[in-house]
């Protein structure tokens, strides 16, 4: 039997929508008991986060992973994370897409833009930022391409470096940027609650 495509599995997800603050909030329920909420800037259609949580081995809900959109923040743990929290010196590696590019931000990077390389490993499917001078290496995926099957590019890759903040751009593929443009008009037929009015269990 053939894997059914992720577009074909997010027609299939139970759906709520929340309208809120100016953006549309999506949660989506799989069969496989997965949960993943998005929003929307409701006057673009502009991504502005996702998330992931799926049940833990105890099949209680685990704690929301954060693909697009600002980490969550450590002041909102547990009291163990106010013992110990990073230094707010550490690189901060966040995706925050746009409407034709992934993209990905690192700041508190102060080093200047020569002195990066990023490039793809397609046997690794993934994406490695590397320094000159050894100070910083990271290897990061991009999910989306792998949920539709589509080889990483080369030359869909750049960067940029302003304000101690490294800025990568993957410019979408086109069979993304439709799968996107066909999904924006299903989740528009969704009924959406406003704010008070539903139950959308991602805040």
């Amino acid at each position: 039997m053939a894997v059914p495509s992720w577009l074909e599995r997010l027609r299939a997800a139970g759906k709520t929508a929340l309208v809120q603050d100016g953006k549309r909030k999506i949660h989506y329920l799989f069969e496989d008991g997965k949960e993943m909420a998005e929003e929307y800037d409701m006057k673009t259609g502009q991504l502005m986060s996702r998330k992931w949580r799926e049940k833990n081995t105890l099949g209680g809900a685990g704690k929301w992973q954060v693909e697009v959109g600002e980490p969550t923040s450590p002041l909102l743990g547990a009291l163990e994370s106010e013992l110990i929290t990073e230094s707010s010196s550490n690189p901060i590696f966040m995706r925050k897409d746009t409407l034709s590019s992934f993209q990905w931000r690192i700041r508190n990077l102060p080093y200047p833009k020569e002195v990066y390389s990023v490039s793809v490993e397609e046997e690794q499917r993934c994406c490695v930022i590397r320094t000159t001078n050894k100070k910083y290496y990271k290897k990061f995926s991009i999910p989306d391409l792998d949920r539709y099957h589509l080889p990483l590019d080369a030359a869909a890759l750049s960067f940029t470096h302003a304000n101690n903040t490294l800025i990568i751009t993957y410019q979408k593929p086109k069979e993304i940027l439709a799968a996107e443009e066909q999904l924006q008009k299903e989740l528009k037929k969704i009924k959406a609650a406003n704010s008070g009015d539903g139950d959308c269990k991602p805040q």
